[in-house]
């Protein structure tokens, strides 16, 4: 793909990775846990090359997302805290829905709907780390009661998850020039000034 040698950079190679590293990771765990889930999705265990494989696999990838993941939040954290004009556009969102973005109060790099999806996000990670660590009885022994609890909140956390992800996959599409910005690591200078104005302001300078 040629690419306009000013268009801005929004995101790093390694910042690129490390979502790669999560979202890769959470496909792996959402098709092995949907399998423990429910006996319809049991043919899914096939992919880690059965289901003890499966069983022993999970977690650890489990692992690995949690640590990437908390490698992304480090990374963004500070760009991602909601303020007064975040609430002003969460409060309009609807319009943005509806196509009329134009209008929309201005946003840095992240949008108020991108700040409140990120928190939640972190919220699953944190709810699913911990529960998935009081059910890993091969490593940690918990009350049964405490390992019961657990596994239901880890199963509603999950499926939580899983649809904030379908939003997440979702708007992405839905805005045009978003994906290329995971890809290539660039997005254009009307892309940004669309979509982020205060954001390409500070990065190029211009009222």
């Amino acid at each position: 793909m040629i690419r306009d040698p000013k268009d801005l950079v929004r995101y790093t190679p390694a910042e690129r990775a490390n979502h790669w590293v999560v979202g890769i990771c959470f496909i792996l765990l959402a098709l092995s846990g949907l399998a423990f889930f429910h006996p319809a999705y049991w043919p899914l265990t096939q992919l880690f090359g059965g289901p003890v494989w499966a069983r022993i696999l999970h977690p650890f990838i489990g692992v690995l997302m949690a640590v990437s993941f908390l490698a992304l939040f480090l990374r963004f954290k500070d760009l991602n805290r909601i303020t007064e004009v975040d609430k002003k556009w969460l409060r309009r969102i609807g319009e943005m829905v509806e196509g009329n973005d134009h209008d929309m109060p201005e946003q840095g790099k992240y949008n108020g709907g991108q700040k409140l999806l990120f928190w939640l996000l972190a919220i699953c990670m944190l709810l699913l780390t911990l529960s998935g660590i009081v059910m890993w009885r091969a490593y940690f022994e918990f009350p049964i009661l405490l390992v019961r609890l657990a596994v239901v909140i880890h199963a509603a956390t999950a499926a939580v998850m899983i649809g904030l992800i379908f939003v997440h996959v979702y708007a992405a599409i839905w805005v045009k020039g978003t994906i290329r910005a995971m890809w290539y690591g660039t997005v254009t200078r009307a892309w940004a000034k669309q979509h982020h104005r205060a954001w390409y302001r500070e990065m190029t300078g211009k009222s």
